[in-house]
Formats: structure tokens, sequence, C-alpha cells
């Protein structure tokens, strides 16, 4: 076949992901950060002999959290993408190490939508497409809730329309 008949280009795809998974990426670093950090820093007020040290971790591990809440969150949201043809779901991740997935149409076996606590917080949906892939499923994280909603139920109605085995 001649180079570009028939071909498939990657490009980028389309769609960022709604600003407020900017606020949703970093509630749940300073959750996860609060998780070690809260007990050194009550054993560190209450165990004399080990305070300074207990202390100290807790003040690291407190600094390193709060620069990754204040940091990352902003990066992912300017280098996570995401679209759907007719023919496949592109998602891409990452900065320093991009990750591409497509999903094509033929091969997605579910759709599923999730709205874990935080996320019906902020009023944000992730959308799973499975697939009969070794690597996984294709997540599309850090929708608004509706959207997530629509996507899967177009995506649905575009899987089932779409020949092939899903294998």
């Amino acid at each position: 076949m001649p180079p570009g008949e028939g071909t498939v280009r990657l490009r980028p795809p389309r769609n960022t992901l709604d600003e407020r998974a900017v606020g949703w990426w970093r509630a749940r670093w300073l959750l996860l950060t609060a998780a070690p950090v809260a007990p050194l820093a009550v054993l560190g007020a209450i165990v004399a002999p080990a305070r300074f040290w207990l202390l100290l971790s807790a003040a690291v591990l407190a600094a390193a959290g709060l620069a990754v809440t204040a940091l990352l969150p902003r990066w992912w949201f300017r280098t996570h993408r995401w679209e759907v043809t007719e023919d496949a779901v592109y998602v891409r991740t990452g900065f320093f190490r991009q990750e591409w997935r497509i999903a094509p149409m033929s091969r997605i076996q579910t759709v599923d939508t999730v709205r874990g606590p935080l996320e019906q917080l902020f009023r944000l949906g992730t959308v799973t497409v499975t697939t009969a892939s070794a690597k996984g499923a294709v997540r599309i994280e850090g929708l608004d809730h509706e959207v997530a909603a629509q996507l899967a139920e177009h995506l649905t109605r575009i899987t089932r329309d779409t020949p092939g085995d899903a294998t």
C-alpha cells in the first residue's frame, strides 16, 4: 500500500479535561499527603524521645506533598487530552513519558462511568472503555459528569453499530 493511503496519522487528541480536574487532583494529593503526615505529627507531639525525628519527617512529607499539590495538577491538565471519533477512542497522557492509548470501536467490550466521592464533589466523572487489550482499559478521567454520561451513551451507540467481534 503506498504511503498515505489507508494509513492513520496520529495527531494530538482535540479535547481537554474539565478545568475542575485540577482541583480534584489537588484534593486527592492533599488527602494522600495528610494520611502519613497527620499520624507523624500526632506521634511527634506525644512521643518525647523521638519528637524531633517524627516532626521532621512530618514536615518533609508535608512540604513534598504541598509542592506536588501546587505544581503537578496544572501540568497534568495541560498534557491530558482525549477524543472520540467514529473509528476509535484516543487518550494521551504524560509529559516526559507520553502514553497514547487508542481503542478501535470494533474492539470495545464495555463502557463504564465512575464517580467517586471526590469526583462527585467536583461534579466530575470518569469514562472507562474496556477492550480485550492486555494493557487494560482506556480511562478518560476528569470529565464533567454530564459530558461523561453523554460520552458513555455515545460510545455505546457507536460500538453497537460497529461491526466486529470485540475480542
